[in-house]
């Protein structure tokens, strides 16, 4: 049955993943064995092939909604077993940015990798971010698709740690202008090329 799963998942067909959630909820499996066995398996293979380059950014996304929906079937139950996330994270596209395909994508598969996510949406102000630290977030991941807009995170990144909360969250970058070498300029704990590489990232700066 986690096989199924698995491959409904990666092959983008909710319908039949939130049925294998279902079917394995009534023969008394663990909601947490479902998440790990099942989706977050699931999503490490679609990282995978997207690394590999046998699949591209709509596959993804549809592999994500896929887990998404077998997600939310399985949520209330995990909540009811206490299963807690493996970290809080806060994604939003920084302040100035309307984009939201990017960010989207890493969000999903962020939940679908077992984190708790707070999306802050689009144009989000660096005190949004704030306040979201403050809120006990372990991370903080910002995205910029303009190379006009990406100054904004050296922004919030100053603002976060004027507000002295620069050690309470770690913090990451990402988007297509968005380089290593910026990351390391303005402060940042991480840069992460694409959705795949994001969700690898949080785990490595959530070990750090």
């Amino acid at each position: 049955m986690f096989e199924e799963l698995r491959e409904a998942v990666v092959e983008g067909q909710m319908n039949v993943a939130v049925a294998k959630v279902r079917q394995g909820l009534a023969d008394g499996v663990d909601a947490g064995t479902l998440l790990r066995e099942g989706l977050i398996a699931a999503m490490a293979v679609v990282g995978q092939l997207y690394e590999d380059g046998e699949i591209f950014v709509p596959e993804m996304l549809v592999a994500a909604r896929a887990m998404n929906g077998a997600l939310a079937e399985l949520k209330p139950h995990l909540v009811e077993q206490g299963v807690a996330p493996s970290g809080k994270v806060a994604i939003g596209t920084v302040q100035g940015d309307l984009h939201d395909i990017g960010k989207n994508l890493v969000a999903m598969m962020l939940e679908g990798s077992g984190y708790e996510i707070v999306d802050l949406g689009v144009d989000v102000a660096p005190d949004k971010f704030i306040r979201a630290i403050r809120d006990g977030v372990d991370v903080v991941a910002m995205s910029a698709l303009l190379t006009t807009t990406m100054t904004h995170m050296q922004t919030t990144v100053s603002a976060i740690q004027g507000a002295g909360l620069r050690d309470q969250a770690r913090i990451i970058i990402g988007g297509a202008p968005i380089t290593k070498t910026y990351a390391d300029e303005i402060g940042a704990d991480g840069y992460a090329i694409d959705a795949s590489s994001a969700v690898r990232l949080v785990r490595e700066v959530l070990a750090g």
